[in-house]
């Protein structure tokens, strides 16, 4: 797989959960079958998307499986490799099992403390992880020749994760003390200074044998704010303020006046200037970190996230490019697994300046916090029309051409986590009070100069 803002450079550079009322609020669709609500067709479909961390789960270390194939065809030795991303996405996911009793919290404390201790076992590079690690082995599993290292946008995924759990558990009995006391840990290891290479920007990668040679510094809008909130809250090893302003946001420079279908997108998406990137910009560093109210000088994020989501709604219901089957009921581009030119499984950034005609599931359903009804008119066409051809094992495919009668029936830890964990976030706001709450996120946003209404900062 092509880590994808390389893929960026490239181009510019059931198990059904109902509840007992259900029978009550049940609608009747034109066939005369019983309907889900969409409380419960949601309930059904973070239930089922939930067993991607939990049933799927790579065994030894209990964290996310880079992939998970049903069919059980993988590329060589890769069903064991877990990525550090989408395990963070995954520890999120998890306090969203317990918390809606998916699992017991017995259960999720247990797989949890076998994570926190995998995980301290496990190689790292100046406190950071690597994007990809074995299962079996804890060592890391090159993403690439000179990507053997430290992934600190991963990394900062994953402590995202853990501080969550650690939120979640800290006030609970003594093991769920313990536990959460070894993530706090493990997070407070990171150097985050180190990966500014003494200058005042982020940067993504060091390895032990090329050190910085894969030269890509956290620059412009995209998937990494989340890196240099991190980074700015770490009470052991912060960054500078003028990190984030002049590095992240190329002193003002991140800024956009463009608009697209008259929706400002507010700031410049790199490589992706006039629709803005895939979807999955707006969800992954937003799994935690709450945009509802959150400003700083450069943009007010809830407008950014929603913008950009309307933005790619409306490509794909305007069609420019006549794709069978797209419209208000099927829609959303990211990154995922695509239909190559011959029919086979390859991957891609889909993104309105990269339409290859595959929709990704968690493109709209990861939306749903910004674009509910949209986000539900997706989610219902797929399960009540063509649950046969696009639901499995751990929720919908990946990826999807209906107009092909194609499907990647296949997942990305990636793609599984967000929807969990947003689809949470619609319901409850659980992930966001825990990781807003922290105290250290709170100074770290104060710090970069970030207010939020909703959390007095």
């Amino acid at each position: 797989m092509i880590r994808i803002s390389v893929l960026f450079l490239a181009f510019a550079f059931f198990s059904c959960g109902s509840n007992d009322k259900s029978k009550e609020n049940a609608q009747e669709n034109t066939s005369g079958v019983t309907a889900l609500t969409d409380e419960q067709l949601l309930d059904a479909v973070q239930k089922q998307t939930f067993k991607y961390f939990w049933d799927y789960a790579e065994p030894n270390s209990g964290l996310a499986r880079e992939r998970y194939h049903p069919d059980g065809n993988y590329p060589e030795n890769d069903s064991n490799i877990v990525t550090t991303g989408g395990s963070g996405f995954g520890l999120m996911a998890l306090v969203s099992g317990m918390s809606q009793g998916y699992i017991t919290k017995e259960q999720g404390v247990e797989r949890l403390n076998k994570i926190a201790d995998f995980l301290g076992k496990a190689d790292r590079f100046h406190g950071a992880w690597s994007h990809w690690i074995d299962g079996n082995t804890g060592k890391v599993k090159p993403f690439g020749t000179k990507d053997n290292g430290g992934d600190l946008v991963e990394t900062s995924f994953l402590v995202a994760g853990m501080i969550t759990v650690r939120e979640y558990l800290k006030d609970g009995s003594e093991k769920e003390k313990a536990v959460a006391q070894k993530f706090d840990a493990l997070w407070k290891g990171v150097d985050w200074q180190w990966y500014t290479n003494n200058k005042n920007v982020l940067y993504w990668h060091w390895s032990p044998n090329y050190a910085w040679q894969m030269n890509f510094p956290l620059q412009g809008y995209n998937e990494c704010l989340i890196t240099y909130v991190m980074a700015a809250s770490s009470p052991t090893h912060t960054i500078d303020a003028k990190a984030y302003h002049e590095g992240w946001a190329r002193s003002g420079g991140i800024v956009s006046s463009k608009t697209k279908y008259n929706i400002p997108l507010i700031l410049k998406h790199n490589g992706a200037e006039e629709f803005g990137g895939p979807l999955f910009w707006a969800h992954y560093s937003y799994v935690g970190l709450d945009p509802n109210q959150l400003t700083d000088k450069y943009a007010n994020y809830w407008d950014l996230n929603v913008n950009q989501t309307k933005i790619n709604y409306q490509f794909c219901v305007q069609n420019p490019n006549k794709n069978a089957g797209y419209g208000p009921d099927y829609w959303g581009l990211t990154a995922s697994y695509s239909r190559n030119p011959d029919g086979s499984i390859g991957y891609n950034a889909h993104m309105p300046s990269n339409d290859q005609g595959v929709i990704s599931p968690t493109a709209a359903i990861s939306s749903i916090v910004y674009t509910p009804k949209e986000s539900m008119a997706l989610i219902r066409n797929l399960y009540d029309n063509h649950k046969d051809e696009t639901w499995g094992d751990a929720g919908f495919y990946d990826a999807l051409s209906l107009g092909n009668k194609w499907a990647a029936k296949r997942y990305l830890a990636i793609d599984q986590g967000p929807e969990v964990v947003m689809i949470e976030n619609y319901r409850t706001g659980l992930l966001w009070k825990l990781f807003m709450n922290a105290p250290e996120v709170k100074q770290g946003l104060t710090k970069l100069g970030f207010k939020s209404g909703k959390y007095g900062i």
